[in-house]
């Protein structure tokens, strides 16, 4: 949900400033030349490490990094380390990728206690725009789940919106037949791609393999924050510009292409994709259908605090982190509409306006009165959005013939199975959406009732 990508909270990274390519995205058309250059960045950047020399790898941030991370802030988190990880061993030699035009590097950092990669993203300029430090080793190369025949499907390259903030997307429609029920998925936080990477898992990607193979239209497309985010600094954002809007537009194009049937459009939200399904659903109320993915009902005050406990507590976020975290989330909600803070304060990495925008907000009781089919999927291994969310869907929703809840009890927030409590490591590794929620959304979808177009 909304908040903070899986992931070791250790270095600040930016939500709409700051550019991230998926770490484990294939290359695409990776020159040699752009990849040599990221190679020479990348060891420049360890240079400075080794030396200790945390202002000269400050000194290569961009603007908006330098304000999300300044140079004092940078040196205590990298001096910091050692105190989670153990003492630093080793540097590794970077694994570099050019992905979407962004030049992408990992660099293995062996320390007494675990393996991590260093991420690091760099703009045209040379400038850092993103550093995390992930754990585990660099990622290896996605493959394709084996639920999605490409045999049985076909895609084609669409544009979502138009105007400034028109968005590249991917149909994805059955190799056969016509009359297609279809579905809009739509992201959880963070600048995401059209696949919804997330370390070694593309949950969109499964999704609209796997639903084609089986009958069902996708329509997948990159978030706004990812294309158009230095856009989108400095203004006054809402969770409508971020996701809202553009669902919309993205429902409305299903509609008018051929072969979709247009009265079985319905938007499938993973994470902050499904805490706001039932909001998307209340402005086009020409959706057949809403699926909730890990959708949160909880206020994002009380998710964060719940995610920064979980992390301090398997040893995956620093004391001085989660204290810093919860100040501002202490600010956050003591925010007031029409204060001078909501005008002009950044909480998290994102603008006040952004978090006024869920008060007054309850997804349930929306999905309650939106009087459309409804399903909702929810992994039992889910630390980000859990039992708590998944139990106020149920008691919203109960005695509703047209909602459908299910729980996954070994999936995690990425419906990728596993075992034990989940960790941030977990999603580091190569992994697939399950096959069981495949089946279970094609089915949904296949049987949605006609839905009248106003």
């Amino acid at each position: 949900m909304p908040l903070s990508r899986p992931g070791l909270i250790l270095v600040a990274t930016l939500t709409f400033a700051g550019a991230s390519a998926s770490p484990a995205d294939p290359p695409k058309a990776a020159a040699a030349e752009p990849a040599v250059r990221t190679d020479a960045l990348a060891r420049e950047i360890v240079g400075h490490l080794r030396k200790g020399d945390t202002a000269a790898v400050a000194a290569r941030f961009s603007p908006q990094m330098a304000a999300a991370l300044p140079a004092e802030r940078f040196r205590e988190v990298w001096n910091g380390l050692p105190s989670q990880l153990g003492t630093l061993k080793t540097l590794g030699e970077p694994v570099v990728r050019v992905v979407d035009g962004a030049a992408n590097a990992w660099v293995p950092a062996t320390f007494e206690k675990a393996l991590v990669s260093l991420h690091m993203v760099f703009d045209a300029e040379g400038r850092l725009i993103g550093l995390r430090v992930l754990p585990g080793p660099p990622p290896t190369e996605w493959t394709p789940a084996p639920y999605a025949d490409p045999s049985k499907a076909r895609e084609r390259e669409v544009t979502v919106g138009s105007g400034e903030w028109a968005l590249p997307g991917t149909l994805a429609l059955p190799a056969e037949g016509s009359s297609f029920p279809a579905l809009v998925l739509v992201h959880g936080s963070g600048p995401s791609d059209r696949d919804a990477t997330v370390g070694g898992a593309k949950v969109f990607r499964d999704l609209a393999g796997g639903l084609a193979a089986r009958g069902v239209a996708v329509l997948r497309y990159e978030k706004r924050t990812k294309v158009h985010g230095a856009k989108m600094v400095g203004r006054p954002v809402t969770f409508d510009e971020e996701v809202v809007d553009d669902a919309i537009f993205a429902a409305a194009l299903l509609r008018a292409t051929p072969g979709i049937d247009p009265k079985r459009v319905a938007v499938l939200g993973h994470s902050l994709g499904g805490t706001l399904a039932p909001r998307i659903a209340t402005r086009d109320r020409a959706l057949a259908g809403i699926v909730l993915l890990a959708g949160a009902v909880r206020a994002p005050e009380d998710l964060v605090e719940d995610q920064l406990d979980y992390l301090a507590s398997i040893g995956a976020a620093p004391k001085d982190v989660v204290a810093a975290t919860k100040a501002d989330v202490a600010k956050l909600r003591a925010l007031s509409p029409g204060s001078p803070e909501a005008a002009t304060a950044t909480l998290l990495g994102v603008p006040a306006s952004y978090w006024l925008s869920f008060r007054g907000y309850d997804p349930a009781a929306t999905a309650k009165g939106l009087g459309i089919p409804i399903l909702v999927l929810h992994g039992g291994r889910d630390y980000q959005v859990t039992a708590k969310d998944l139990q106020r869907w149920k008691t919203a929703l109960e005695g509703d013939p047209r909602a459908t809840i299910r729980l996954f009890p070994s999936l995690n927030h990425l419906f990728v199975a596993g075992e034990g409590p989940s960790s941030p490591v977990e999603y580091e590794k190569p992994g697939h959406v399950a096959p069981e929620v495949i089946e279970a959304i094609a089915a949904w979808a296949k049987a949605l009732p006609a839905r009248s177009v106003p």
